[in-house]
């Protein structure tokens, strides 16, 4: 098992060299590389399924009592500052490279057959392969400076999937609103990164933590501002997990490919504002303001979208809704301290709403050969109805789906309800 974290590294590394073969290769040889589509499907695949031998390995490792794995060097370098990077495996670290990695390979096992006609499929596999690698980096890193720069690439990614179409209007209105958004949130982030530093003159988490309350204990700063660093690191998270008020993207974001929408705005870079509260939790559990904050912003978010998701008549827009709803749960659980409860959460929804997604992705494409390629009647719910009959396959897993959100027995989502 120790070799497993000697080479945890690899995880995201793998994706990111499949990334850089890919996209080298369509910025020297374009229409060559173009045409190397299994070629490129299998170095994505291989990348991606090599990561998920080492998340196992790890998650194993952890459930059987591993010590936290720390591994670091030095940066950068100026006076006292001192900044560090590298890797970190815990329990948290463990289960979300599973969650990463096992629904970053299954999503591009179905984008072989959805993006099969597409001739951007070389350029989105190498898209899909950047994300992965920033996704990974991100649940890895040691320390809030590194986080938020692999927290920048997961924006970017986004930014470039979500507009995946470019030619098309809307897709292109919607990677500029997603990005927009995002920004405002990162903003707050950085505020808030630096006041804490400012205060402990640390960037690691257990540092900042134990740091922030021996300040307010010893009265070098009040607990209002405390409070204010907090809320403000907390802007991030609110941004990117699609919190009210920042919540507007997500629903504009399913313009981009189905695909993207099953692992980014379902699974992974959504889930990562859950994953930045849960390791920033020695910071806000010392401060009641702030948790509150984070369960009254969570609580009425699920309440917005899941008000909204009943109004929808797209089948894309209604998921995304819901999943703004599911999101709002996962951060009202932290917020009243649920830790276990949220990351359970956070771990059955990544799959559960993967799979919604990519059954809607099954069922537009079915549409689209009875109603033609116009989206706005494709993924009309209002125009759907006895599907199951020539798609019974996609009305099973469908089904599943369903009920595991729904919280029926014995799916994860009723574990996941008992938790809460």
């Amino acid at each position: 098992m120790e070799l497993a974290y000697e080479y945890a590294w690899l995880v995201p590394v793998l994706p990111l060299i499949a990334a850089l073969i890919l996209g080298l290769g369509l910025i020297t040889f374009g229409k060559f590389t173009s045409q190397l589509r299994q070629l490129a499907a299998l170095l994505s695949l291989s990348a991606t399924g090599a990561g998920i031998v080492f998340a196992f390995a790890l998650l194993v490792s952890q459930l059987q009592g591993h010590e936290t794995y720390l591994w670091t060097f030095e940066w950068a370098k100026a006076g006292d500052f001192h900044l560090s990077m590298g890797i970190v495996i815990d329990h948290l670290t463990a289960m979300m490279l599973v969650i990463v990695t096992t629904v970053a390979f299954l999503v591009q096992i179905y984008t072989d057959g959805y993006m099969a006609h597409d001739r951007g499929y070389v350029r989105f596999y190498a898209y899909l392969s950047l994300f992965s690698s920033s996704m990974l980096g991100l649940v890895i890193s040691p320390n809030i400076v590194q986080i938020y720069v692999f927290w920048e690439l997961v924006g970017m990614c986004s930014y470039l999937l979500i507009g995946f179409w470019y030619d098309r209007p809307g897709a292109a209105n919607a990677c500029q609103k997603a990005f927009v958004t995002n920004r405002v949130g990162d903003f707050g982030l950085l505020l808030g990164m630096l006041g804490l530093y400012w205060v402990t003159g640390s960037f690691e988490f257990e540092a900042i933590g134990a740091g922030l309350q021996t300040a307010v204990d010893s009265g070098v700063i009040s607990a209002g501002l405390a409070t204010l660093f907090a809320i403000l690191v907390f802007m991030g998270p609110a941004a990117k997990s699609a919190q009210f008020p920042l919540h507007v993207w997500l629903p504009d974001a399913m313009e981009g490919p189905t695909p993207i929408s099953a692992l980014i705005h379902a699974a992974t870079m959504v889930a990562a504002g859950i994953f930045l509260v849960a390791r920033m939790f020695p910071v806000f559990e010392n401060l009641p303001v702030a948790m509150n904050t984070i369960a009254w912003t969570g609580a009425f978010t699920a309440f917005l979208g899941a008000s909204i998701a009943i109004t929808q008549n797209d089948i894309k827009k209604g998921l995304a809704y819901s999943t703004v709803s599911q999101l709002g749960y996962m951060m009202m659980g932290m917020g009243v301290g649920a830790y276990g409860a949220g990351l359970f959460h956070l771990m059955t929804h990544a799959y559960f709403k993967a799979m919604l997604f990519l059954g809607s992705g099954s069922v537009i494409h079915g549409m689209e050969e009875v109603v033609g390629h116009d989206p706005l009647v494709a993924q009309d719910m209002r125009v759907m109805g006895g599907l199951r009959k020539y798609m019974p396959i996609t009305s099973a897993t469908f089904l599943i789906g369903t009920l595991a959100i729904s919280g029926i027995p014995p799916f994860a989502g009723f574990g996941r309800k008992m938790r809460f």
